[in-house]
């Protein structure tokens, strides 16, 4: 035996990082469990996959830490929180259906929207879903994305649920359809109502959400939609600071696995004969 074998067989019964998941990650058991945002490269995503299968507990869920990679993912999970018309976008083939749905139902400018794009960088306007179509064949974007109507004069809000914590702030921008801060909108505090509460916490039990970052779009007539959720975001017009933020994320992942010693002690003691 080398050293470092016993180790490589005996992993730690909770991983915290990365690093070490890859290092023991085909020695793990249904008894581990991965309890952070694990780091993915393009095209690792299917790992989630397999740690999943193998009963491998991760915090936060698999399901969680995917949506908050693909907007794509998104939009299929939360296609009843969304605007009404949000596609993803596979294909051409997905698209040009998207197309006859959006001329029948006369809709006029949409926004393309696409994968691993954030900060507004990755947000297109079009006047027509037609010049979509062209670019994609040009070239000009790659597959896949989303698509959604334009819905002029609406209100850009974000909310952080952090347990306990809830802060919503509205992002303005005057000269700019993309509200995000980083193109130069402004944050002014937001008041939730109990309703928008509720379709938050929604949203978050739906895509197995311990805390998240959410993105509200209102209406003129106050429709609320759900635009995109992640597990982080920017904190820039957030009144949180980023230490407060960081023992936030790390009391609940404690407060998850806390959870999870007892349910695992409930579970044997029911097994135990007497």
């Amino acid at each position: 035996m080398q050293p470092g074998d016993n180790l490589v067989q005996n992993p730690p019964e909770i991983i915290r990082d990365s690093d070490t998941l890859f290092r023991y990650y085909n020695q793990l058991s249904d008894s581990t469990v991965v309890c952070t945002r694990i780091r993915l490269k393009i095209g690792e995503e299917h790992l989630l996959t397999d740690l999943t299968e193998r009963g491998i507990t991760l915090i936060p869920s698999a399901t969680a830490q995917l949506a908050s990679r693909s907007k794509v993912f998104q939009a299929r999970l939360f296609s009843d929180y969304m605007l009404p018309g949000t596609c993803a976008i596979y294909d051409t083939h997905t698209l040009l259906n998207t197309i006859s749905l959006y001329q029948k139902q006369a809709i006029g400018q949409v926004v393309l929207k696409r994968e691993r794009k954030n900060g507004g960088q990755g947000v297109h306007l079009f006047p027509h879903i037609e010049d979509i179509y062209n670019q994609v064949i040009g070239g000009a974007f790659d597959l896949p994305f989303v698509v959604q109507p334009f819905k002029p004069d609406s209100r850009d809000i974000r909310v952080i649920l952090l347990d306990d914590y809830l802060e919503a702030y509205e992002r303005r921008n005057d000269y700019n359809f993309r509200k995000n801060l980083h193109c130069g909108g402004q944050s002014i505090p937001f008041s939730l109502s109990k309703k928008q509460i509720t379709f938050c916490r929604k949203i978050m039990t739906r895509g197995r959400f311990s805390y998240a970052h959410i993105d509200l779009l209102l209406s003129e007539k106050k429709e609320c939609w759900m635009t995109e959720i992640n597990l982080r975001g920017g904190l820039r017009g957030a009144k949180i600071t980023g230490e407060t933020y960081r023992k936030k994320i790390e009391s609940i992942h404690e407060q998850l696995l806390l959870n999870r010693r007892k349910r695992t002690s409930q579970k044997k003691k029911r097994e135990t004969p007497l």
